[in-house]
């Protein structure tokens, strides 16, 4: 199992909420999910660059996660998430 941390500053709601339709079936076609994601948050330490949406990724290996990065088919998901607002997603592993 590997994780990935995604974050999106939301400058459009409506693009948001049509890939959050669409987000899950996405990620499942290459064994991923969400494990938990947040609207809200608290800063432990340190001054990071807070996003309005932040998301914990699981997917069985890091192939997986790069295969659905990268998958042709999906690329109208990613695009209505990039389309949201700025959105960063790391790979922790």
């Amino acid at each position: 199992m590997i994780y990935a941390y995604a974050k999106i500053t939301v400058t459009n709601p409506e693009a948001l909420a049509e890939y959050r339709d669409v987000a899950n079936a996405a990620l499942a076609k290459h064994g991923g999910k969400v494990e938990g994601a947040a609207r809200e948050f608290t800063v432990l330490d340190g001054a990071p660059d807070m996003p309005n949406v932040a998301a914990l990724l699981s997917f069985p290996d890091k192939d997986a996660a790069i295969a659905w990065s990268t998958d042709p088919e999906l690329a109208d998901v990613h695009a209505l998430r990039r389309g949201a607002g700025a959105s960063d997603i790391v790979l922790l592993g």
